[in-house]
């Protein structure tokens, strides 16, 4: 990999205004304009750090289901906007005081990192919580309106303005960027629902039934296969089906009706566990609202379902409270991750990379003027764009 030598050049250093970096060529970002029109390339060639900020030069941004709904108009979202979530890039200037990552090491020029996709203030009541990613002044990298001072706001664009209070991880540098870009959404989130399902039950020895075979329910098959569990994953699509079995899965379903009953979930997972066996976690990915419903019937007594993809407006779910009292079932609800989840996503990439195929989840790499041409490709878990 060719990395392109950019120098900051600071303009001017005022303290209570923060210290404006100029980059040559200038920094351009892709702003989407709303439903229905194609992106826009826009030179931003001036970004004005504050203490603890950072800018990064992104090496390579992956496009997230939820880029993908932001465009087709299926989620609301704020416009112009800068999307892109999930990438990694190398540090390039640092605002006055410098930055550290979650471990507290002071970020270094020069370093390759990734960042969370959320900005939490650490202050209000749910940080205080422990729940940062739910912070009541929660900013979202790819997900708020452009505006003046944080024009660098998404993955899609050359650099990322990283505000300070970002939790920044430091990554290796062996580690394809393919593998590593996911780790801000997919990889952290996962490794958020599987601590959540773990405080119920322990992942050693659990039977583990995934519903989606995307880049989450992917990751989720390796981690949870790590952590000692045997997994069955479920999906309709075939090419996604055998993917898992890559990823460490003894068993793939397909919830599909009318499906060869060989492969229905509750045949695969009979195989998988023996006769009568029952999983005790089901991790929801696909935001199926089939799947989820489905899902309350299959989980053994004492277990817990974790919803992850249920991020859109859909129908109720209809629950009958005796069978939660009588079958002592836990259902969880997952959206973001905490700091720590990023750090344990990392870790793990960095450690089963080699392990499991997550590059080649990777499809297919998009020049940045072509972003909007990535947004309508779904062959793949994963595509990438490359500044």
């Amino acid at each position: 990999m060719t990395v392109r030598a950019v120098t900051p050049r600071v303009v001017e250093p005022p303290a209570r205004l923060g210290m404006g970096v100029s980059v040559y060529p200038s920094a351009t970002a892709m702003v989407w304009p709303g439903e229905g029109h194609a992106h826009e390339e826009v030179a931003v060639p001036g970004v004005r750090l504050a203490p603890g900020d950072v800018l990064a030069q992104v090496e390579l941004a992956t496009v997230c289901g939820s880029d993908i709904h932001t465009v087709r108009g299926d989620r609301q979202a704020p416009a112009p906007l800068v999307l892109g979530h999930e990438q990694v890039g190398r540090v390039i200037a640092l605002g006055r005081g410098g930055a550290r990552t979650t471990d507290g090491h002071r970020v270094a020029l020069g370093e390759r990192v990734v960042w969370s996709a959320a900005v939490p203030c650490g202050r209000c009541a749910r940080c205080r919580r422990g729940l940062p990613q739910k912070c009541t002044t929660l900013q979202k990298y790819g997900h708020e309106r452009m505006r003046r001072g944080w024009e660098l706001s998404g993955g899609f664009a050359t650099h990322t303005h990283i505000l300070d209070g970002t939790p920044i991880v430091r990554v290796p540098e062996e580690v394809p960027a393919e593998v590593l870009a996911p780790a801000s959404c997919a990889t952290a989130t996962v490794a958020a629902a599987l601590e959540a399902a773990e405080a119920i039950v322990p992942l050693d020895g659990a039977l583990v039934l995934v519903t989606g075979a995307g880049m989450m329910g992917l990751t989720a098959s390796a981690m949870a296969t790590e952590a000692g569990a045997r997994v069955v994953v479920s999906d309709p699509l075939p090419d996604r089906r055998r993917a898992a079995l890559a990823f460490g899965a003894v068993g793939i379903a397909d919830p599909s009706p009318g499906a060869d009953s060989s492969l229905s979930p509750a045949a695969v997972i009979s195989k998988a566990g023996g006769r009568g066996a029952a999983p005790t976690i089901a991790l929801e990915l696909s935001g199926n609202p089939a799947a989820v419903r489905s899902l309350l019937g299959i989980v053994e007594v004492g277990g817990v379902l974790v919803l992850v993809g249920s991020v859109s407006p859909g129908p109720e779910l209809a629950i009958v409270p005796e069978q939660l009292v009588r079958r002592l079932l836990t259902i969880r609800g997952v959206h973001n991750y905490a700091p720590r989840h990023l750090e344990q996503a990392v870790a793990f990439l960095a450690d089963a990379w080699q392990r499991y195929p997550f590059a080649e989840q990777v499809g297919e790499t998009f020049a940045l003027s072509d972003v909007d041409r990535a947004l309508g490709s779904a062959t793949y878990p994963r595509v990438a764009v490359r500044p």
